[in-house]
């Protein structure tokens, strides 16, 4: 490394084999959240000033330096690159190279440990208010095409055998109020994980009166994280909390993207997908493989990965190690793939075509009908199980009218009363996203 590190003294012994491992992918991830990083450094600067650490004329300088490396590295203008042990160490040494003394002076009454929490921490924030974004989006696309396709015939499946007829509008309910509920929860988690741990240093707190309720208003936090003891704690935690809220999502987008790829094959034939969102075999000529959505409906693996791998990692005693270190890669690689195909569906979900020819054709089986006339003679009287065998006893007898049996299912939400409304009402206060 041709950048000292931090820690070493004037004889320390570096061996870039073990300085390589040490450091691991750290100069790398820290571009995530670099900027973040370089925000807190510039409230810091200020809490140092209000603590009698620096000089208002070295605040502003020190402020000034930091604004100026974040417009450059927005712009593409500094490498962060092996020449540095992580983002902390080349912020510093940014600010020793532009500044002199008074860059180093940064670093007084904080710890790598808490400069870590609170980049990490603002970072979760924003990929959470995404994910809530993304969520709504997606329940907003789907309730639209509920809308637009509420009395289209569909069987209905259980055990992925069909069981009774029910609309294409009531699918795409499902999903709308599973994402609502989604963002609801992302909205849930970003409430719980903002707070502020800058200024709780290694976690032992410092010899200054720093004035950390300052950082939390500068910040944006809700409130502050107070004792140093749990910033350290909950380093891990609310990471997971976070990767919870998104594995909820991610579980209805598999669910979703199971439904889409039965729907696709040759057999159900119920959508049709342009062919931006297929590809061929490099063998099989005849070939068309929604492999976008099979890919969709892996990712989240992606997600339980990273938690499984981060809750390994914490079977700790409480206080910093360097096995925490270990947390930034799962987290990023989780985010970054859940929040993309979340987006992704979102166009898909706008883009589908259903084959409502064979839809139609799906739904001509009388059998699809026999709950239905089950459930009709218990309410004209008749015991339940005795209405259920003597409809079992004339499977496949009669006639079955499949819009009359959407029409008489009204129970609140089924295909016959689906209280659209309800749901908008729902979205409308989670707030505005369109569908694209």
């Amino acid at each position: 490394m041709s950048a000292k590190t931090l820690w070493a003294g004037v004889e320390a012994e570096i061996d870039e084999e073990i300085q390589a491992f040490l450091a691991g992918e750290d100069v790398l991830l820290d571009r995530e959240w670099l900027a973040e990083d370089l925000r807190a450094s510039r409230v810091h600067a200020a809490c140092l000033r209000r603590a009698g650490v620096l000089s208002e004329e070295e605040e502003r300088r020190l402020s000034e330096a930091l604004e100026s490396l974040e417009r450059e590295w927005q712009a593409g203008a500094l490498r962060l690159d092996g020449r540095f042990e992580d983002g902390h160490s080349a912020i510093e040494h940014w600010l020793s190279e532009r500044l002199g003394e008074l860059g180093r002076k940064i670093h007084a009454g904080r710890s790598r440990n808490d400069q870590i929490l609170v980049a990490t921490r603002l970072w979760l924030k924003a990929r959470l208010r995404a994910l809530a974004d993304q969520c709504r989006a997606l329940a907003d696309c789907a309730l639209s095409r509920a809308r637009q396709e509420s009395d289209w015939l569909m069987p209905a499946y259980t055990h992925l055998q069909p069981a009774v007829v029910q609309t294409v509008g009531h699918w795409w309910a499902g999903y709308a109020e599973a994402f609502i509920d989604d963002a609801w929860r992302a909205r849930q988690t970003l409430a719980y994980v903002d707070a502020n741990p800058l200024g709780s240093a290694a976690g032992y707190g410092v010899n200054l009166a720093l004035d950390r309720d300052f950082a939390t208003e500068a910040l944006g936090f809700a409130r502050l994280q107070l004792n140093p003891h749990y910033c350290q704690l909950a380093r891990g935690k609310f990471e997971l909390a976070a990767l919870e809220a998104l594995s909820q999502a991610l579980l209805d987008l598999r669910r979703m993207a199971w439904d889409l790829s039965l729907f696709a094959t040759r057999e159900f034939g119920f959508i049709k997908l342009p062919s931006r969102w297929v590809t061929g075999s490099s063998l099989m000529p005849n070939k068309r493989n929604p492999d976008a959505i099979e890919l969709m409906r892996a990712s989240y693996a992606v997600v339980a990965g990273a938690r499984t791998e981060i809750e390994a990692i914490l079977a700790l005693p409480s206080g910093y190690h360097r096995d925490l270190q270990g947390i930034k890669a799962p987290l990023v690689r989780a985010f970054a793939r859940g929040l993309t195909v979340l987006r992704l569906l979102n166009r898909l979900t706008a883009e589908l075509e259903w084959d409502r020819e064979r839809l139609e054709q799906a739904v001509k089986d009388p059998a699809l009908g026999a709950t239905d006339r089950a459930v009709a003679l218990a309410a004209s009287g008749r015991a339940f199980r005795d209405a259920y065998h003597e409809v079992k006893a004339e499977l496949g007898a009669g006639s079955f009218d499949a819009r009359a049996s959407i029409a008489a299912r009204v129970s609140l939400g089924a295909p016959g009363h689906l209280a659209l409304e309800r749901l908008a009402a729902r979205l409308e206060a989670l707030g505005e996203e369109r569908c694209e």
